[in-house]
């Protein structure tokens, strides 16, 4: 069995993107990591060679920006990583920049890869999420945000990344058949210095919106407001051993029980369904389990 790693990034530095916790969290359990480092305006190309490992690919890529509608420029980037993984490869496994894997999960996680490798009825792993919010004390809880993706693929050239990338389908637009595994992914794109989170707000909705979009939606500040969210909570475990250092690092405040649980009868109803059946009714599903 090989396994890759697979990731994109552009501007991490400028936006405070975590590439080398996402791509060291997960280097244990990979045999090569395809990086596709964009055309970016700071030393993102720096920040990934930096990183001491020769088991890392780093290939170049210009971004299209033209693909300005639905976050399809993110679907496009995925697949050029996607097609250069070695062709001997078994399983790819796909982190975005702001993800994290703890290293608690990778015996649970490569003993899943050798378990489903010639079983071809299986065409991906599913995660458990985690969102982190605001700091890394807390993690958003209420239905908006998304409770599992699948985050480990066949290394099959039908599959290819679905939407804005946040999961796959097959090229028929397939939903793919994934087992779920008792592991989750740790996303911290809500964990930033307010100042970069703004900025990276601003930038981030180009990829789906126009102008006039932008200067209507996204607030004229400086600084992101963390306390427009509807429901947060305490996060009492542990955090990556790769994040220790960006954990103690952490310049700004922000006081989750301040925050008021502002989630209507209807969202606390399916928080509900949703942690009784442990995600099999109450979510949007771009999968399917087998």
């Amino acid at each position: 069995m090989k396994v890759a790693g697979v990731t994109f990034i552009r501007n991490a530095i400028k936006y405070d993107y975590p590439i080398i916790e996402a791509i060291t969290s997960i280097l244990p359990i990979c045999d090569e990591f395809i990086v596709l480092v964009g055309n970016s305006e700071d030393d993102t190309l720096q920040i990934v060679q930096s990183i001491q490992s020769s088991k890392i690919k780093i290939y170049h890529s210009i971004w299209d920006d033209r693909l300005r509608e639905g976050g399809k420029v993110l679907a496009d980037e995925t697949n050029k990583a996607l097609d250069l993984v070695s062709k001997d490869t078994t399983w790819c496994f796909y982190l975005q920049s702001d993800e994290c894997v703890h290293e608690k999960y990778l015996p649970i996680i490569k003993d899943a890869m050798e378990k489903h490798q010639f079983n071809t009825n299986v065409d991906g792993l599913l995660f458990n999420y985690v969102h982190f919010y605001g700091n890394y004390n807390y993690y958003g809880n209420s239905p908006l945000w998304y409770f599992q993706e699948i985050r480990i693929v066949r290394n099959d050239s039908a599959i290819r990344s679905y939407q804005d990338a946040q999961g796959f389908r097959k090229r028929d637009n397939k939903k793919l058949n994934v087992k779920l595994i008792a592991a989750e992914i740790f996303h911290y794109g809500w964990v930033k210095p307010p100042l970069k989170q703004q900025a990276k707000q601003f930038a981030f909705h180009k990829l789906w919106h126009n102008d006039d979009w932008l200067n209507q939606n996204i607030h004229q500040t400086e600084v992101y407001d963390y306390s427009n969210i509807d429901s947060v909570k305490p996060f009492t475990e542990t955090h990556p051993e790769v994040y220790q250092q960006r954990i103690l690092n952490t310049s700004w405040t922000f006081d989750g029980s301040q925050i008021k649980n502002q989630l209507s009868l209807r969202y606390k109803l399916k928080m509900l369904i949703i942690w009784v059946t442990r995600g099999q009714l109450g979510v949007r599903k771009n999968f399917k389990k087998v």
